[in-house]
């Protein structure tokens, strides 16, 4: 079973027009047989989770002791494997390497520093290229800023797809 990671905001919550559209992606994923990997937490990744449970789905939440401990909190509950690393440059390694493809919904900084970590490795060869979602008008602005600048080399360019709706990710990964 191929397996999708999920970035995107903890900063969200269930009433949040952006949790729903990942409560509504986890699930569609699930549906088209994927496993969902994210960070574990709340959030997005709660949404993502939750979802993909709910429609029978297998979800993965990779988690850090780095942010456990120093916010005090625990993964959600609906992961069925939590794999757990000290620190985070650890844990955004294996949601790259063990994916089929990624998801970068609306976010903060670290969803910013996944989607580049993400895209510099695809184009050295650190990890295949596979595909590679945004979601939203807010990434689809923020990618055409970075394929637009000057200062991107050769290489960059195309390797991430711009979704504004459900099915036009659940489209991007078939």
């Amino acid at each position: 079973m191929k397996t999708i990671t999920v970035y995107g905001s903890s900063q969200v919550g269930a009433d949040h027009a952006v949790y729903q559209d990942a409560l509504r992606i986890g699930a569609a994923l699930a549906q088209s047989g994927y496993t969902v990997m994210s960070g574990g937490y709340f959030g997005v990744m709660e949404a993502v989770s939750k979802g993909a449970k709910m429609a029978g789905g297998r979800v993965i939440g990779v988690t850090t002791d780095q942010i456990g401990a120093q916010f005090d909190v625990q993964p959600n509950g609906y992961l069925d494997e939590i794999v757990n690393y000290a620190d985070l440059r650890d844990r955004l390694l294996h949601m790259v390497e063990n994916a089929d493809g990624y998801l970068a919904m609306p976010g903060g900084i670290g969803t910013l520093h996944e989607i580049a970590e993400t895209w510099e490795l695809m184009r050295i060869g650190g990890v295949p290229r596979c595909p590679f979602v945004c979601y939203g008008p807010m990434w689809a602005e923020i990618i055409a800023i970075m394929e637009g600048s000057p200062f991107l080399g050769d290489g960059y360019h195309g390797m991430i797809a711009i979704a504004r709706d459900v099915p036009a990710v659940i489209d991007a990964f078939s």
